[in-house]
């Protein structure tokens, strides 16, 4: 429990984005004359690579045509698509806490670079984050190769990573990397979905993030009182 790196979702978890990529989904199918998933089929794939969330909304896609439809998504999303996104109620503040308290923080997202980044700058969170990592740049989740290079890159060890999220595959992903995991119920996948794979906590707003940190360093501070006690500190 003595966390030192604090990974993010984007998407769910921070950003309240879920109508907007809907929307941008279901247009792409539009307009290529494909049929169009219902909401409940487009929010369930995020969290995902576009490329692993196409090949699940329609597994007979070929190659080319996936790509015809993340570029459709990605002219929407990226050119203005009027639904609103906005942080979640308390991010700043909790964001503002957890780096005051010295712990270093990244993003792992299934979004675009050029939709992290843009992201990023409109919500005014350069600065935060010490490194990301998109689902462009490597695998997509499950997979935990996003967890493997932000770790490698922040020197942090497993025991050290806490991984937090919204959807199943940000808690399959925290499983095969061997880190910790911490859901939220707030965003695309139930609660019940979320702690079949036994997260540590599931959070119900951000800011219930501090006290489960503050609590989770008292854990860690006990310990070691007894282990130093007991002759010798177990690290």
């Amino acid at each position: 429990m003595a966390f030192e790196l604090i990974v993010f979702d984007w998407d769910g978890t921070l950003m309240d984005s879920e109508a907007r990529i809907v929307a941008c989904i279901q247009k792409a199918f539009s307009e290529l004359d494909l049929s169009v998933p219902t909401r409940a089929a487009a929010r369930d794939i995020i969290g995902l690579g576009l490329d692993e969330a196409m090949i699940r909304l329609h597994p007979g896609l070929s190659a080319e045509l996936r790509a015809e439809l993340v570029l459709h998504y990605r002219r929407h999303f990226l050119g203005g698509d009027p639904t609103p996104s906005v942080l979640f109620p308390g991010v700043r503040e909790t964001l503002d806490w957890i780096v005051s308290a010295g712990y270093r923080l990244a993003v792992a997202t299934g979004k675009s670079r050029a939709g992290l980044d843009r992201s990023i700058r409109e919500t005014g969170l350069e600065g935060y984050f010490h490194a990301t990592r998109c689902a462009d740049e490597t695998f997509s989740k499950p997979n935990p190769q996003m967890l493997f290079e932000l770790m490698d890159e922040l020197g942090a060890s497993p025991r050290e990573t806490l991984m937090i999220g919204d959807t199943e595959y940000d808690m399959q992903m925290a499983g095969n990397a061997r880190v910790g995991a911490l859901a939220v119920s707030y965003g695309v996948h139930a609660r019940e979905r979320l702690v079949a794979h036994a997260p540590l906590g599931c959070l119900d707003a951000l800011t219930e993030l501090r006290p489960w940190l503050e609590r989770a360093g008292a854990h860690r501070s006990e310990t070691v009182l007894r282990d130093t006690t007991a002759g010798g500190v177990i690290g």
